[in-house]
C-alpha cells in the first residue's frame, strides 16, 4: 500500500481544485477519510482473515463498489439539502478519493494486487508499471530505512506528479477565468 500520507495528500489536492464554497475544510476531512477508510481492513489481520479473502487486505474495501456506497452515503448524510449539482459534484469528489485508494496501491511492488472489482470478482491486480514501493502495515515499522526508501519512492511517484498536475490544472482554470472575463468584456 501507498503510505497515509500520500492518500491523503491527493485526496486533498483533488479537493483544492475546486473553487465552490461547499468544498471547505468539512468536506476535505471527509475526502481525506475516503481516501484513507479503504486500509481499515488490516484489522481483520487480527481477526484471522487472510489477505487474499473477501474481507481481506486489498480486498472489497478496495473495490469500486466500496468507493462508491461510502460516497452515496457521505452525500446522503451531510449534503442530502444541497442542489442537484452539488451533490453530483461532492459525490464524485469522495469517489474519486476513496477510488484513489485502490488505484495508488496498484502502483505499488508488493501485496497480491487490489481487487478492484470485488465483490462481483476477486481477481486482484497491478498497473504493468508498479514504481511506488510498498509502504509497510503499522507505524513502528515506517521509521527506519524501508521507511525512508517508501517516503523517498512516493515524493517522486505520487507528491510530485500530483503537485505538478496540481499547479497545471489551477493554471488552466485561470487562464480560463482570464479567457472569459475578455469574451465578457469584448460582447459589451
Amino acid at each position: 500500500m501507498a503510505s497515509v500520507f500520500s492518500h491523503a495528500l491527493v485526496a486533498v489536492a483533488m479537493g483544492k481544485l475546486s473553487r465552490h464554497p461547499v468544498m471547505d475544510r468539512r468536506a476535505l476531512w471527509w475526502g481525506v477519510l475516503c481516501a484513507v477508510l479503504p486500509d481499515i481492513d488490516v484489522v481483520g489481520f487480527g481477526y484471522g482473515i487472510q489477505y487474499g479473502d473477501l474481507w481481506g487486505h486489498r480486498g472489497l474495501t478496495h473495490s469500486l463498489v466500496f468507493a462508491a456506497l461510502l460516497a452515496a452515503s457521505l452525500v446522503a448524510l451531510w449534503y442530502r439539502r444541497e442542489s442537484r449539482m452539488v451533490r453530483a459534484g461532492m459525490g464524485l469528489y469522495f469517489f474519486l478519493s476513496a477510488a484513489s485508494h485502490g488505484l495508488l496501491d496498484a502502483l505499488t511492488d508488493g501485496g497480491l494486487g487490489v481487487a478492484f472489482f470485488s465483490p462481483f470478482d476477486q481477481t486482484r491486480y497491478f498497473f504493468p508499471v508498479r514504481p511506488v514501493a510498498v509502504s509497510p502495515i503499522g507505524i513502528r515499522e515506517f521509521f527506519n530505512e524501508q521507511g525512508l526508501v517508501v517516503i523517498t519512492s512516493e515524493l517522486t511517484w505520487i507528491w510530485l506528479p500530483a503537485a505538478a498536475l496540481f499547479v497545471g490544472l489551477r493554471a488552466l482554470q485561470q487562464a480560463c477565468v482570464r479567457d472569459g472575463k475578455a469574451v465578457a468584456e469584448d460582447r459589451r
